[in-house]
């Protein structure tokens, strides 16, 4: 019966649509099922074959829990706000909500003919004012809550105020920008600006002083993962260190849970390692150091206080406020020199380029608080303003860092750790030999030599033992348009939020997409978009009068933002009271398993952990944990084309004669090649740019063959197949099955149209089962013992196969099984129902087609899957191979219910092996039951 893919498949998506087949219900009997895809952002480009690897993955994984009877929720949605679109906006003047549901609607087409199960009725979108007005909800409670380092939570703002009023600073163990000391009635009698100003230091969002990655051209602040080589990734413009005014959120109150949390969740060993590198956790020592001539003192911290007799010279950050005070009038211009090439460099490029050694001498001296001599202070890039103090006590004879900078500039290297090693060559970084040249700490081993130091150190009152964490701060505002607008207004210079019934903030309408000519971010283009306090709404911006109407915040949220807590909105996306019914954020938890890309381990997955912490603290969630399960997928490599173009001509010569020639490897779109074939349609090639419109051809064979090679999927390399095509030609069902069949859904594989013939042949060969000729035939008859033997061989593989994520290899299962049935004509029903719903995970259109067929008049999704029954794996007979002095002999069946000694009574006794043995008495007998006899005579 030919199989009419194209005609099925537009049937079932269009029945599921209809039927809302997918839709979950918040029904609390069922044991619940979260499986989610990392977010995805709808660019302007499409899908490409790349994309739906994990969605495949995660749907299968999706379709085999309800079959097991879990009530499962399988949302999607779009990361919806993003630079791209409002780069477009600002070349075309489009505004960026019309490419986005463009681009919202080109994704949404290409998912649905893949036929993911997805829940459609949950679809959220970031930029939606229904979602955002969560987004700057979610901010609002942030803003009014502070991190209790004693109850090691976050609490409301309100408690903090309550105890300034009772006891002011006095035992309070807070996180916080700076140490303040104030007594209750110093806090009663500060103005209400000045009592703003002291809760912006212990506000879980906060506007502060930053150092930011600023990117003219672009016009806003990029994250450190959005520049590349000091270059904006989008774009490629350069992009400079500078000090603003930002919001920040204190994510560094949760390093030490973001590190704990690790050790509970189910997530490659990799992107655990990212995260914990990235927190950075290190223990030692802060120390403060006198600066000669200067009531200053230099704070580093140190992981190593062990080695500071060691300590020769003094590294401050070249943004440290303590370089223009200490800075000589002999140094100043080599300094701000300095100061000025550093700023063109990320904090990312900074900390990788490990190998340059560079810096300025301030012209002051520091003094070692235990030799007591004198350390030169010098600047470096390699010092960060944000990672401990912004200073280091540089011990060159056992740091590789230090030790290249002491040599560069001459200074003094001097051993405190025991070594062979010389020291002037080569630092020695050990903890496992004892210190020397170290007065008290002589003969002492690290451990012990470290306690010690504290203690002296916390004796002369200069310092104390402490814990250090390199992850800083996360900026939140970002100076472009497209983003969520912060709910903030200023009065009297001070930040106050917007009332929450105010909220949804949206977004205005602009002119223009860029900066202002003040410099203000684009939303200062902006005409309505004031706060009419006495009013609670928004207003026209020539209102502004500082006294009842006031300016809103400019700049919007990063990217980030509504991302970090999408996976809640899934379990209530229509719900406006709250962001997420308690009852149901309870039900629904963590996300049971999350397929996404590697790529994300320190911006979302950190980010979202933190907001979930953070709401779990103040009550409105019960886990502290977003994410149980995660895998991430690998690439699918696309395989690009090339043509030859011989130097300084228009001629192209073909793969295997461009060896005689001097020639230019062009990439082609691999589209113009011929089927699925590497021969290149000459014709098609000439029309697809000007410049090759006048092309001349050298063939081989009459036929021009291009170079293949594997490389990224990408636009720019031509190498992206479209998935519509695919499905077009082979079927969602060809697509689906053979992106798992690839290989382990973790590595990544290269793409190849012609592997697609086979699993297509397999579907065919699988429809088939079912018909007789042009007739749908099936049987009532009861099974064999050997077919049953076949769909039980193949539950146990594909159960197996699922649940450790192998779907590579359910797929070659599914084959061979397939074969098998085809080999013996299994018709019959008890066989082929079982089957398709053992396929339908994989290949769900050709299942309910198949399913319906078989008289049912209910979708095959929600169908018990079949049971596993090992008796019919048990053997019946072994046919044993006879081995004669390592020789096989002949073969014998004999039940599988014997004994070893069993088996060798009947062998010794069988007739071939008595003429074998011709009377004589074997010397050895070695039986392997179920498997083989070994004789020795």
């Amino acid at each position: 019966m030919f199989y009419d893919h194209q005609q099925i498949e537009k049937k079932w998506q269009k029945y599921w649509e209809e039927n809302q087949t997918y839709k979950t219900s918040n029904n609390t009997d069922k044991p619940k099922f979260y499986v989610l895809d990392m977010f995805p952002y709808p660019s302007g480009a499409g899908l490409h074959v790349g994309h739906p690897l994990g969605y495949i993955a995660s749907d299968i994984y999706a379709r085999y829990k309800r079959h097991q009877g879990f009530n499962v929720l399988h949302p999607v949605g779009y990361d919806s706000f993003g630079l791209p679109a409002e780069q477009y906006a600002i070349q075309t003047g489009q505004h960026p909500a019309i490419t986005t549901e463009q681009n919202i609607n080109r994704y949404e087409e290409q998912l649905k003919k893949i036929g993911f199960s997805f829940d459609w009725s949950r679809e959220v979108r970031t930029s939606d004012a229904s979602y955002y007005k969560w987004t700057q909800w979610i901010f609002i409670q942030l803003y009014h809550s502070w991190y209790n380092k004693n109850t090691d939570k976050a609490e409301s703002i309100d408690s903090l105020i309550h105890h300034f009023e009772e006891k002011g600073t006095e035992g309070l163990n807070a996180n916080q920008n700076d140490e303040l000391n104030f007594t209750a009635e110093e806090w009663k009698n500060a103005s209400e600006i000045d009592k703003e100003d002291i809760l912006l230091n212990y506000r879980l969002a906060y506007r502060a002083e930053t150092t930011v990655n600023w990117c003219p051209a672009l016009g806003t602040v990029l994250a450190n993962d959005e520049v590349k080589d000091g270059k904006s990734e989008r774009g490629g413009f350069p992009v400079f260190q500078k000090k603003m005014m930002q919001w920040s959120m204190r994510i560094s109150s949760y390093s030490e849970r973001l590190l704990q949390g690790l050790n509970t969740l189910d997530w490659p060993q990799p992107l655990k390692d990212s995260q914990e590198y990235w927190i950075g956790k290190s223990q030692g020592a802060q120390v403060q150091f006198n600066v000669e001539g200067h009531d200053e003192t230099v704070e580093v911290f140190t992981t190593r206080p062990d080695t500071i007799f060691g300590a020769t010279f003094m590294v401050l950050a070249p943004e440290n406020p303590l370089v223009e005070t200490i800075t000589t009038d002999a140094q100043k211009v080599e300094v701000d020199n300095y100061i000025e090439e550093t700023s063109k460099k990320t904090e990312r490029d900074r900390m990788s380029d490990v190998k340059n050694v560079s810096g300025a001498f301030t012209g002051s001296y520091a003094i070692n608080p235990f030799s007591n001599e004198k350390m030169p202070i010098y600047i470096s890039d390699y010092v960060l303003m944000g990672y401990g103090t912004g200073a280091v006590m540089a011990v060159p004879a056992h740091d590789e860092r230090d030790h290249r900078f002491a040599k560069k500039f001459n200074l003094e290297i001097k051993k405190v750790v025991e070594t062979e090693e010389d020291v002037q060559e080569k630092s020695f970084d050990s903890k496992d030999s004892v210190c020397v040249n170290s007065d008290f700490l002589n003969g002492l081993h690290y451990n012990e030599a470290k306690a010690k130091m504290i203690s002296e150190i916390e004796t002369k009152g200069i310092g104390h033992g402490t814990t250090n964490y390199r992850q800083r701060d996360a900026i939140f505002s970002r100076q472009r348009y497209w983003g969520e607008p912060v709910p903030i207004y200023y009065k009297d210079g001070m930040p106050y939020t917007l009332p929450t019934s105010a909220l949804p903030l949206e977004l205005p309408e602009v002119e223009k997409y860029l900066p202002t000519e003040d410099g203000d971010p684009p939303l200062g283009n902006a005409k309505e978009f004031a706060w009419d306090e006495a009013n609670q709404k928004v207003v026209a911006t020539d209102l502004i009068d500082d006294k009842t109407i006031f300016p809103l915040e400019l700049s919007t949220m990063p990217g980030w933002a509504g991302s970090s807590w999408y996976f809640l909105r899934y379990m209530d996306p229509n719900d406006e009271e709250t962001f997420v019914k308690k009852e149901l954020a309870d039900y629904w938890g963590q996300v049971d398993l999350y397929i996404g890309g590697s790529e994300h381990a320190t911006g979302h997955l950190l980010y979202s952990r933190f907001w979930n912490m953070f709401l779990k603290d103040r009550g409105y969630i019960s886990h502290d944990e977003p994410f149980q399960k995660l895998i991430n997928q690998g690439m699918i490599l696309g395989m690009s084309a090339f043509v030859y173009r011989i130097d300084g001509t228009n001629q192209y010569v073909s793969k295997n004669l461009a060896k005689d020639y001097q020639t230019q490897q062009i990439h082609v779109d691999v589209s113009l090649l011929k089927g699925t074939s590497d021969e290149l349609d000459t014709e098609a090639f000439k029309a697809w740019r000007p410049d090759y419109a006048e092309a001349e051809f050298i063939l081989e064979d009459g036929k021009y063959i291009t170079d293949r090679e594997v490389e990224k999927m990408s636009k720019s390399k031509y190498n992206v197949v479209n998935p519509d095509d695919i499905c077009g030609e082979y079927g969602a069902d060809g697509l689906r099955l053979y992106e798992m069949f690839l290989g382990p859904l973790e590595q990544s594989k290269p793409w190849n149209t012609q592997g697609l013939s086979g699993v297509y042949g397999f579907l065919k060969k699988f429809w088939n089962l079912y018909f007789n000729g042009d007739v749908f035939e099936v049987s009532d008859e009861e099974p064999t013992k050997a077919e049953y033997k076949v769909l039980h061989t193949l539950i146990k593989k594909v159960v197996y196969d699922i649940e450790n994520f192998s779907f590579n290899t359910s797929v070659s299962s599914f084959m061979i099984a397939v074969n098998e049935l085809q080999k013996i004509k299994c018709n019959k029903r008890n066989i082929l129902e079982p089957l398709a719903i053992i396929i339908s995970p994989y290949a769900p259109h050709i299942c309910e087609e198949l399913w319906s067929l078989l008289g049912h008049g209910t979708s095959i999704e929600f169908e018990q899957f079949p049971a596993l029954n090992e008796d019919y794996l048990v053997e019946d007979e072994i046919e044993y191979p006879v081995s004669v002095n390592g020789k096989m002999k002949f073969k014998i069946s004999l039940s599988a219910q014997l004994s070893a000694k069993e088996v060798e009574d009947l062998v010794i006794s069988n007739e071939k092996m008595q003429q074998i043995l011709e009377g004589k008495t074997p010397k050895k007998i070695i039986v392997v039951p179920h498997r083989i006899v070994n004789i020795v005579i």
